[in-house]
Parts: structure tokens; C-alpha cells; sequence
């Protein structure tokens, strides 16, 4: 998937004209997108779409001007796109009160590595941005890459080339952490859309 570039962004009042039919259509996706993982986390697919909207909103929301400012919005959000050959996506830790959540986020650390998706039952674990890991916690926002093995975007290509139905395809998304374990199967309207994120 291509990243989004600067000529792409529409100016703050550009933006405005257009933002409520936009942000209605993005934020349908984004909940086609999203998956409960377990009682306490949740998971939405990232693709240029939903960047595109947090770059705009970032812009919009702090009245950033600057093309200084400007490109750093775009090379934070940029890599919520999924690359070649993988697929992206945030998990959310979801605990209301601020001292379960933090005696969670202590108990969980090293959840970032212990994320993956099955693709027919083939494991292609979850990447994160080490420079984002403490060694102390976890954090309640995880950024992840599933880099997809060769087996597994086959499967999901059979999908876009309609070789295979969507429901067809098994796939789960995963966690597996002493403090936290969950899994769930993505339902096929999902695994269409991910098929789609490869195009």
C-alpha cells in the first residue's frame, strides 16, 4: 500500500468543506475494521484511509500550518499504512479506571511481542516499534506490523482474486501473555477488506 504524500492533504479550510462526509465514511471502516480482542482490548485494521483521516484531524485539531510540522504529522501517520506484504494494525488496552489500568499495564509488559495473526493456521507474528517498549510496563496503544508469510497473503490474494470466498479463510487475531491471552476469528466481510489492503 502506497504511503499517503504531502500533495495529498487538503488545507484546513479545504479540509473543513469536506470533513463530515469524510470523517462519517472513514469511521464506518474503521468500525468494519474493528474486533474485540478479549474482554479488555480491542483492534482496528489500519489502511491509507484511517490515516489519512488522523493526519487530517491531527492538522485540524492543533491548526497545524507549518510544512515542517506538517511532514512530521505525515511520517508519524504513514506508518500505520500497512508496506508490501503485510498488514497493519492498533490494538487498544480498554480498562476505564486510571489504577486497574495502570496495575495492568505493569503486570502486561512485554505484551507488545506477543501478538500474531493465523492465516489458516500459519503464524505470522505481530511487530511493533521497539523505540516505543519499556522495560517496566506496556502501553495502552500498541502499533503493530503482521509481515505475512508467503503462504499466508496467498491465502488472502485467493481471496481478491475470487479464487476463494472470504469465508473460507480462517483468520484469527491472537495474543498470548502470561497476564493476557485472547483470541478471535475476523469475520469475512473483514477478511475481504484486508484481501483489498493488498491490491
Amino acid at each position: 500500500m502506497k504511503p499517503i504524500e504531502r500533495g495529498e492533504l487538503l488545507g484546513l479550510a479545504e479540509y473543513e468543506a469536506i470533513r463530515e462526509p469524510f470523517r462519517a465514511r472513514v469511521i464506518a471502516e474503521k468500525k468494519a475494521r474493528r474486533v474485540a480482542l478479549g474482554p479488555n482490548a480491542s483492534c482496528v485494521f489500519e489502511n491509507r484511509d484511517t490515516a489519512m483521516m488522523q493526519i487530517q484531524e491531527m492538522l485540524r485539531t492543533e491548526r497545524i500550518t507549518r510544512e515542517a510540522a506538517i511532514l512530521h504529522e505525515i511520517e508519524t501517520y504513514n506508518q500505520l499504512v500497512p508496506g508490501d506484504h503485510e498488514l497493519s494494525a492498533t490494538v487498544l488496552i480498554e480498562i476505564d479506571e486510571k489504577p486497574d489500568r495502570e496495575k495492568f499495564l505493569f503486570e502486561a509488559k512485554g505484551l507488545d511481542r506477543s501478538f500474531a495473526l493465523l492465516v489458516d493456521g500459519l503464524r505470522c507474528p505481530g511487530k511493533h516499534d521497539e523505540s516505543r517498549e519499556s522495560p517496566d510496563r506496556t502501553t495502552a496503544v500498541h502499533y503493530l506490523k503482521f509481515p505475512l508469510e508467503a503462504a499466508a497473503e496467498r491465502a488472502l490474494r485467493d481471496v481478491l482474486e475470487k479464487t476463494r470466498k472470504p469465508a473460507d479463510v480462517a483468520v484469527e487475531l491472537v495474543v498470548e501473555h502470561a497476564r493476557y491471552s485472547a483470541r478471535t476469528t475476523l469475520p469475512a466481510s473483514l477478511v475481504q477488506s484486508l484481501a483489498e489492503d493488498l491490491a
